[in-house]
């Protein structure tokens, strides 16, 4: 719903476009990979209108309520060390929307210095489609890997391809979309992430930049896109053989003796470096939250 959300935005905002348009826009991408209840519903909202012939969603006060769904899953994967980013933000991102008062007056007192959109609004368009089913494979990819990571620690023995079957029957995020991840986990029943299937590593990569365009205008005009930034960011740091966590651990070491593993040395091992001359060999105990 957030990521939906968010090209709603770029579009009203960062466009201009009418909820008509939008209404058009979302019935067409209904129509391709993006079929879903969520794109359909979204179409019909953008639609109505009241007996006076005011949209409905244009007087809906912005600021977002929340059951806790979205709270307990992610209270589940930092249990189980799972980066659920696109939950997480989704769910700040009702925290921040729920300041309605802080963010009226913040608005009056911080300028920000952005840009107006000068570019071909229907490329950017086919943009944002991309953008959003790119990052909507990165959502069911983390969500995934939480279920992979909560079987391991219940002992639960998951039909993969089964639980997706099952959203397609009466559940809000039912969708095309869903048959594709069944058949991701027929080819493989052991997958550990859906971006190392070939169907869903080929629809990422066609689509990546058009998705790095959206961000990057995104920026520039000043409206915040938490949840198809932070998909991306994940992308890229799935991706990646290296990342910075070494610096990280230099510094944990460095402040509190927290130790580190070597490159050159087998998984498993832990080093602590004397970085000042006077820290001593004594060092805190390894361990994992």
């Amino acid at each position: 719903m957030q990521l939906i959300s968010e090209t709603y935005d770029l579009m009203k905002r960062g466009l201009g476009l009418t909820n008509d348009d939008m209404h058009k826009i979302f019935v067409e991408w209904n129509k391709g990979v993006l079929d879903s209840y969520l794109i359909e519903i979204t179409s019909n909202i953008l639609a109505y209108k009241d007996e006076a012939g005011q949209a409905v969603v244009d007087v809906i006060l912005d600021a977002a309520g929340q059951k806790g769904t979205g709270k307990w899953t992610v209270i589940a994967a930092l249990d189980d060390g799972m980066p659920l980013t696109l939950i997480g933000e989704a769910v700040f991102a009702r925290c921040l929307s729920a300041v309605k008062e802080e963010r009226v007056e913040a608005s009056k007192q911080i300028k920000a210095r952005v840009s107006t959109f000068k570019g071909d609004k229907t490329k950017f368009i086919n943009d944002l489609g991309a953008a959003l089913y790119a990052s909507k494979i990165v959502s069911y990819a983390q969500g995934y890997q939480l279920m992979r990571a909560a079987a391991t620690t219940y002992k639960w023995n998951l039909n993969y391809g089964g639980v997706a079957l099952m959203w397609r029957g009466g559940c809000i995020i039912r969708s095309a979309f869903l048959g594709d991840i069944k058949k991701a986990f027929v080819r493989k029943s052991d997958l550990v992430n859906l971006l190392m299937d070939k169907f869903f590593k080929s629809a990422v990569g066609k689509r990546q930049t058009a998705w790095r365009r959206v961000i990057v205008q995104a920026t520039k005009l000043g409206i915040p896109v938490p949840c198809l930034g932070s998909a991306l960011t994940y992308f890229d740091g799935y991706r990646s053989e290296r990342l910075p966590a070494n610096l990280l651990q230099a510094q944990r070491d460095f402040f509190g003796a927290h130790t580190y593993e070597r490159l050159d040395k087998p998984r498993g091992e832990f080093f602590h470096t004397n970085w000042t001359g006077h820290g001593g060999t004594t060092t805190s105990r390894s361990y994992n939250v």
